[in-house]
This record gives C-alpha cells, structure tokens and sequence, in this order.
C-alpha cells in the first residue's frame, strides 16, 4: 500500500471529509447569523464519496471523519457511514455532530459502521447553551449523549471551544460531568477566521489556561497514536473521563500533522487555513479514474507548508469553520 507524505516527511493516516456545510445551529463563533446558501453548489454524491474514500485508503487512510456544517443533515447520512464501512482497509469512521438527531438515530449509525462520536457542547448551562447556539436543545443533546452510551459506544467525546469570560470559568463544572463518565471532554482554542475576528479579539484565550491547572491537580498527558486527531490528551486516576486540549496557537503544533481534509464540494485542503483547495471532483466521475485520482492526492501534498500562519493572523481564505469542516 502506499502512503500519504509529504515534503516534510509527515505521514497521514486521517482524512477529515466534510459532507455539507448546512448547519441548523447558529454558533457565535462560527455562523452567528445562520447558515447562508452560496451559489447553486451541490454536495459530493454517495458514489462521490465511495470512489473518493476508497482513493485515500489506498493510499493508507485509516480513519475518516464525517464533518460540516451538520453532517447529520444529509438524508443519506446512514448510507454514507455503510458505504464507508465496505472498506476494510478504513480502521475508524467518525462524525462531528451538534447532537440534535443522536438520540434518535445513533443507534442506526453505529448499526452501519460508526466507531467514534465528538458532539460539540459549549455548556452545561442550558440557557448559556441557548445563547452560544442560538438553539435550545441542550436537553436534546444531553439525552443524545446518553443514547450513544446506550447504543454501545464506549467513550464520546465532548468539543467545547474554550472562550474568555464564557466558559472558562466553568472548568469545575466540566470536570464534575465527566468524573463518572467514560467522556473525553475536549477545549478547543478559539481560531481566527475571515468573518471571526472581532469575535476572536473579544473571546480567544489560550489552552495553557487549562493545561497549567490540569497538571497543578494531578493530571497526566497520555501518548498520541499515529490516527488520532492533535489533542493532548490527560488522565487522571480519580476520573473515568479524559480531558483533551487543542491548542493550534501553540509552538510546533503542525509538527504532528497527520490530517487532510476534503470540502462538501470535493476540494482537497492540506490544512484547515490558507488556501483555495486542490479540486478533486472532475475525477470522481467514474471508477476508472482511481489512479489519476490518488496521483492528484498524492501531488498536491507536495504543496502542503510547514505550518500554519494564524499566529501572524493569517486565516487564508476560510471564512468561517463550516465551510470546509472545521
């Protein structure tokens, strides 16, 4: 089999591949006003996205991420993670969720091949919730959580993007959450995006915050394995849950970079900020055009940077994080 490298010598074995960027929710740090249709664009088929997903796994993918907008908006939603699953070759399949339909419907995903949940929860005060979201479906959430344990899954990860004066001050409240629960809760830096930045002036705090205070407790970081996502990952023996953070502000963060990413649209993104994308959609047509397919995926990561320049404010052209899955 062959594998994914680049010019740096990183090696990637996880592909974060957005189906959508429709999203119901209305995030403050992300789509404030709502989710606004662009153009007539329409999103990668299910044939698409088989012919697409079997390409990076012969080129050594083991983990697919299943992202938006809302991932689970798509009708075919099922499908997809089924269609996915086929390939045996693809070790772990995951979805990023708001959580509104997991109560419902996880049992059915998990039934088609999904292995791993992150639901993104900004809260645990549920008017704070209704605030951050722009909906009140915090209960919904919660009792999606729940099912997921129901349905068989055994660890479910919990993203909470970490704000100044919003929720920092609610570590305490975190950490009580996920002392009985087997829940990796997870506090992401804020990033900067093209419409975002009054929002990140106002709210962007470093992980170090929660780091310090980890360590201070008695907390521990845990290795990464090589298909797991940049969080530092922390345990501690009084605690079923897991504590990760994402600090994309932090020296030497893109030094691990194992992931790449295809937009709703079928662009190939080397990194979640900087550029127009690499389009991949021309050869999803039919399967005879595999090779040329992996040839394209292959060369494009000879364009992939060193890192990433939003410590110089630099977002590229991503103006939000819907819109190629962030």
């Amino acid at each position: 089999m062959q594998q994914l490298v680049d010019a740096f010598s990183r090696k990637f074995f996880y592909l974060r591949l957005s189906i959508t960027d429709v999203c119901n929710f209305r995030c403050t740090y992300c789509l404030p006003n709502g989710y606004k249709p662009n153009g007539h664009k329409s999103f990668l088929s299910l044939d698409e996205i088989s012919r697409l997903t079997q390409s990076f796994a012969a080129l050594g993918t083991e983990k697919i991420r299943l992202t938006g907008g809302e991932p689970t908006m798509r009708r075919d939603f099922t499908d997809i993670i089924a269609t996915i699953k086929d390939n045996a070759s693809i070790k772990k399949i995951a979805v990023t969720t708001n959580g509104y339909r997991l109560s419902r419907d996880v049992a059915q995903w998990r039934a088609a091949g999904l292995s791993a949940i992150n639901v993104s929860v900004d809260s645990l005060d549920p008017r704070q919730f209704h605030a951050i979201t722009g909906q009140d479906k915090f209960s919904q959430v919660m009792e999606g959580i729940d099912a997921a344990f129901t349905a068989g899954f055994e660890k479910v990860k919990v993203n909470v993007v970490l704000m100044r004066n919003v929720n920092d001050k609610n570590l305490p409240d975190f950490l009580n959450w996920i002392k009985d629960r087997p829940i990796q809760l997870r506090f992401i830096e804020l990033m900067e995006t093209g419409d975002g930045s009054d929002i990140f002036n106002r709210f962007h705090l470093s992980g170090e915050v929660i780091r310090q205070r980890l360590l201070n407790e008695g907390w521990l970081q845990i290795p990464r394995a090589r298909s797991d996502g940049p969080a530092q990952v922390f345990t501690h023996p009084d605690y079923q849950g897991e504590i990760g953070l994402i600090m994309p502000y932090e020296k030497d963060f893109c030094v691990t970079c194992n992931r790449l990413r295809v937009s709703a649209i079928g662009n190939l993104h080397l990194c979640l900020f900087g550029e127009n994308g690499i389009p991949l959609r021309d050869l999803l047509a039919d399967d005879s055009q595999q090779e040329a397919l992996q040839q394209r995926i292959q060369g494009g990561l000879l364009h992939k940077r060193e890192t990433h320049f939003l410590h110089q404010g630099d977002s590229g052209i991503t103006p939000n994080l819907s819109v190629i899955g962030g």
